[in-house]
């Protein structure tokens, strides 16, 4: 086994001149490729390679991982440039996460590491009971995976490690999409999952992400509040999202939306498992004519929650995306009767809290509707906010009553 490069001996890479350092003194994760010096020697760096990253006085600003292929060229990995890279650091960080999870949650499903604000940049992991599952979605972590599993057993205890491989920002890295296990035996049906008085079924092999969306936790609590009695209709439900907390704290009846049938039938499975399937309906489809279908027929509901998947995932789909956000709206607020309640979420960290909020809002006034604003929301504290880095934000809730 080749021996890890010694601090001495890694390679160093540099900031051009009058890039100025101060962000990245002050916390911020990255360097992109038109900020670093991109000689030849660097440009042959492997993907995932660590390097001691320098100012243009060549004064060290720490240690970063290198990926000549990415738009994020460097990723700080920890301030102390001497630091090793082994099993003991990766266990400092997981142990520091898993002590604010287990002050947080009174079961071990949570997400356990959210990348750069957890110390980890490019790493999810979500844990499911004694199954855990990571997102290596940059290089290094990729290069590291092995010493990272090893940690994640050590400090969690879990029987199995699964890797998924599906990220669109594996894509971006070079990355391949090889899902697979890397320690124990994975599971050979949905895990159930407790939240919000509810069971929801991930699928932690075949589904979306990692199986199961943890940080909409939070606004599904707070839209159970209003959900005793009411008429629930959920698009973009995946496995129940919004629409099994609000069966479980009372609501009269659900009908949730989604393109897939495999998350539909677990859906399905969580209603069951919770009790609730006589209240509970499915339809599968596309949810813009889905919607526009429900208004030709007259349907009407108390509470109307659009969940959708990313509509802006990159600064450049930013205008469309706002206005798929708008239509979803239009199309979703007439569906609400009055004194109803409409919750619509973005998950598109290149779409702003404002410039969402404006889309809605639009939409809403477009279908002839007045709003209240009464609550907005965020992902939970399982997933915290690197504070210089605003793409660790990217999840927004909006509740209204029209």
């Amino acid at each position: 086994m080749t021996p890890a490069p010694q601090p001495d001996d890694r390679p160093r890479v540099r900031l051009k001149p009058k890039i100025n350092a101060r962000g990245l003194r002050h916390g911020f994760p990255w360097v992109y490729a038109n900020e670093l010096v991109t000689d030849r020697r660097t440009r042959s760096l492997q993907p995932g390679t660590l390097a001691v990253l320098e100012d243009d006085a060549r004064a060290p600003l720490g240690l970063v991982s290198v990926n000549p292929n990415s738009r994020i060229i460097c990723r700080m990995i920890d301030r102390d440039p001497a630091a090793e890279v082994d099993v003991a650091w990766f266990a400092e960080r997981l142990q520091r996460a898993l002590d604010l999870r287990a002050r947080l949650y009174d079961a071990p499903f949570y997400r356990l590491a959210h990348a750069e604000a957890d110390g980890l940049p490019g790493v999810v992991i979500d844990r499911f009971g004694d199954v855990a599952v990571v997102q290596p979605n940059a290089a290094w972590a990729e290069v590291h995976l092995a010493a990272m599993t090893r940690a994640l057993v050590e400090v969690t205890g879990v029987a199995t490690v699964l890797k998924n491989a599906g990220g669109r920002t594996r894509g971006l890295e070079g990355l391949d999409d090889v899902s697979g296990v890397l320690h124990g035996q994975a599971p050979d049906r949905p895990v159930p999952v407790p939240m919000n008085g509810a069971i929801y079924m991930a699928d932690l092999t075949g589904g979306q992400k990692t199986g199961l969306f943890f940080d909409q936790r939070p606004n599904h609590a707070f839209a159970a509040r209003l959900a005793p009695g009411a008429r629930v209709l959920d698009v973009f439900s995946h496995v129940g999202g919004f629409a099994l907390a609000a069966l479980a704290h009372g609501a009269a009846s659900a009908l949730v939306v989604d393109g897939s049938a495999a998350a539909l039938d677990l859906a399905r499975a969580g209603a069951e498992a919770s009790g609730v399937g006589n209240r509970f309906q499915t339809r599968q489809g596309d949810a813009f004519e889905t919607l526009a279908a429900l208004q030709e027929e007259g349907a009407q509901f108390d509470f109307a929650i659009c969940d959708p998947p990313a509509f802006a995932p990159a600064r450049s789909a930013l205008e469309a995306g706002l206005r798929a956000y708008e239509r979803i709206a239009r199309l979703a607020a007439p569906l609400v009767a009055p004194g109803g309640y409409l919750v619509l979420c973005s998950c598109s960290h290149a779409a702003d809290l404002e410039r969402f909020r404006t889309a809605c809002t639009r939409g809403i006034g477009r279908a002839g509707r007045q709003a209240q604003l009464l609550h907005t929301g965020f992902a939970g504290p399982d997933h915290p906010q690197l504070p210089q880095l605003g793409e660790s934000g990217y999840l927004k809730a909006l509740v209204f009553r029209l």
